[in-house]
């Protein structure tokens, strides 16, 4: 079992309890003085558990373990702290510590609860590769933000059903990915999933396509042609872009949506069908249909369980996960080692706006390992983002006009009127997302909570 020790800034665990832990045999131990090095080593290395010794420097418990977790969520972190209260166990242990040792702490006990944290965290991870063997589509998700977690729900309850799905969102946010999710998620899953951009073909080659056709249907239709219908029987039929489908085409489209049947191009034969249609489109639909360039009846037919995907702006807590996965995919392909992401590189990833959404940014890491030639991390310079599109911090006076009126006025009150008014101000830009607010005032989202949290009591 891997122990990384963690110790105040030029201190270090004593001799006498680090080796009369490493004499039971199951631990081996690896020492680091200062919490911003034990999150350098978080970062590359496989440990089985974290201890560390309190205080750690200019670190708060709070903040070191919102970084920790971070990092390397699944890894147990027990905190020792000889001048710690009954309180402090309570605080800290809601906040994500697997235990908390005070005054007294023998070896014995610590090298109980370092066992214990350990089969903890194994346990979590076996219940996590059950859970991805149980549900396999969810490693085509990626993300943990509550958008993210809305659809995941929703794909678990129509992935077994043959419900039509229709997926809105703006082009690069994954819609296609949404779709081969469900796919996953159903009982058809043992068949491809057949995809078809109705954007790519002209009218005469889409209906070709979608329904097939016979010898001599037209001109150059010199065989048979098995359309992408009849390809999906029994399976699933993804069809992208369906906003851009000429009216025609929609009629034929609703009647096979309507009947569960079709005729091949030149041919009277009836082809009976059971395909599971989910469609994707970037377009208003709505607008469309006002527009009289999308039919309305066909909407409806297809709107069964609508799916939204958010644009990337809109869960910027995501692209720490969206980038790891990508920077692990890419080298993958490339048969290159695996590289890191430096803090301030991902803290510029996460200041864009992203109009390419999740493509742009997997493009991006892309362009970024690439450049990165055979160095190991990747730095902001890897991304040449377009400075227009970053976010602009909050604007505040520095010098705020505030008259005194001659009676005097309460100090602190006024002073903490201006906090939260800046501190609203964040909240509001940022659809009331705290970390993201904390992260445009360059505050800690501890600090910022705990802000909040004063200025709701000073104000009540």
């Amino acid at each position: 079992m891997r122990l990384l020790w963690v110790c105040a800034e030029g201190t270090a665990p004593g001799d006498d309890e680090k080796r009369a832990l490493e004499n039971l045999g199951k631990f081996s131990i690896e020492t680091v003085s200062g919490p911003v090095a034990a999150l350098d080593e978080l970062k590359d290395s496989g440990f089985d558990c974290l201890l560390a010794d309190l205080p750690l420097g200019e670190w708060t418990p709070e903040e070191w373990l919102e970084e920790v977790q971070r990092v390397r969520s699944f890894v147990p972190v027990v905190l020792r702290d000889r001048r710690g209260s009954m309180d402090d166990a309570v605080r800290l242990t809601k906040l994500g510590a697997y235990h908390f040792f005070g005054e007294g702490a023998t070896v014995a006990a610590l090298a109980r609860v370092l066992e214990e944290a350990v089969e903890y965290k194994r346990t979590r991870e076996l219940a996590l590769f059950g859970q991805a063997l149980n549900e396999p589509w969810k490693g085509l998700l990626v993300g943990e933000s509550r958008p993210m977690q809305d659809i995941a729900h929703i794909i678990r309850l129509v992935g077994p059903r043959r419900s039509t799905v229709l997926i809105t969102g703006e082009t690069g946010t994954g819609k296609e990915m949404v779709a081969r999710a469900i796919h996953m998620a159903s009982s058809r899953a043992h068949l491809p999933m057949v995809a078809v951009n109705c954007s790519a073909l002209p009218e005469a080659l889409l209906e070709a396509e979608l329904f097939g056709h016979v010898k001599g249907a037209f001109t150059g239709a010199v065989n048979h042609r098995i359309g992408r219908f009849e390809q999906a029987h029994r399976s699933t039929l993804f069809l992208d872009e369906i906003g851009d489908m000429a009216l025609d085409l929609q009629a034929k489209l609703l009647r096979v949506l309507q009947e569960r049947e079709m005729q091949r191009l030149g041919s009277s034969e009836t082809v009976r069908l059971d395909v599971r249609v989910i469609a994707a489109t970037n377009a208003d639909l709505a607008e469309r249909i006002r527009e009289n360039r999308f039919r309305e009846d066909l909407y409806y037919r297809l709107n069964v369980v609508p799916i939204r995907l958010p644009p990337l702006r809109e869960r910027l807590e995501d692209v720490p996960l969206l980038v790891h996965h990508f920077i692990e995919k890419i080298c993958r392909q490339e048969d290159i080692p695996s590289k890191r992401i430096s803090q301030e590189a991902l803290d510029r990833l996460r200041s864009y706006h992203w109009p390419g959404n999740v493509r742009e940014l997997e493009n991006a890491v892309e362009m970024a390992i690439a450049l990165s030639g055979d160095r190991r991390e990747l730095h902001p310079g890897d991304f040449p983002l377009p400075s227009s599109a970053l976010r602009k911090p909050v604007c505040v006076a520095t010098t705020p006009s505030i008259r005194i009126p001659k009676e005097g006025l309460d100090f602190e009150r006024t002073v903490s009127d201006f906090e939260r008014a800046i501190l609203d101000q964040a909240l509001q830009r940022t659809g009331g997302n705290k970390k993201l607010a904390a992260e445009m005032l360059r505050l800690k989202r501890t600090t910022f909570s705990a802000k909040l949290k004063s200025l709701a009591k000073v104000s009540a």
